[in-house]
């Protein structure tokens, strides 16, 4: 019987929760899984078609799925998308787990993210639309998550090791 993912990363597009839940996975001895790239593989095509040939509507019910099946069958760690959090019924899933709120201010999400045409939800002013998106998610991140740690001037390797620390989890 599956115990659930080891921990599940969370927070806004470019917080780097695909480069550091790849190397969470590694330090732990555990296979990592992105539910972004499971929707991906499973219609075959990038999230920004969908969003444009389907609407966000019909991606939100994609996610919804693939989160709902990674946090069932997944024992390693786990990141989702931006997201995923809007939904009531994943946040639910998502309590009593080790979730880690990978955080950011708006200077280090533009210099990570930029005007990336592959975010659709980012296409036009993407500083603004960054801003009104973290307004509207920001406490939904802080409501799910065990712990939040900051991303900002810190490496990939600095956030694994202080999500390691904060949620008091050893390295392999």
């Amino acid at each position: 019987m599956s115990t659930g993912p080891l921990i599940v990363l969370v927070g806004p597009m470019g917080s780097g929760k695909s480069t550091v839940g790849a190397l969470l996975a590694e330090r732990l001895g555990a296979p990592y899984r992105d539910t972004d790239a499971d929707i991906v593989a499973a219609e075959g095509r990038e999230i920004s078609d969908i969003f444009v040939e389907d609407g966000e509507e019909h991606f939100r019910a994609l996610e919804r799925e693939a989160v709902r099946t990674a946090v069932a069958e997944h024992t390693g760690v786990l990141a989702l998308g931006g997201g995923a959090v809007l939904d009531a019924g994943t946040r639910a899933l998502l309590t009593g787990l080790p979730v880690a709120y990978l955080s950011m201010d708006v200077e280090e999400a533009v210099r990570r993210v930029g005007l990336n045409t592959a975010r659709p939800l980012l296409a036009v002013n993407p500083r603004r639309q960054w801003r009104e998106l973290m307004e509207a998610r920001r406490h939904l991140y802080t409501e799910v998550a065990r712990v939040v740690v900051a991303t900002d001037d810190k490496t990939p390797e600095e956030v694994a090791d202080a999500v390691l620390d904060a949620l008091e989890l050893k390295k392999k």
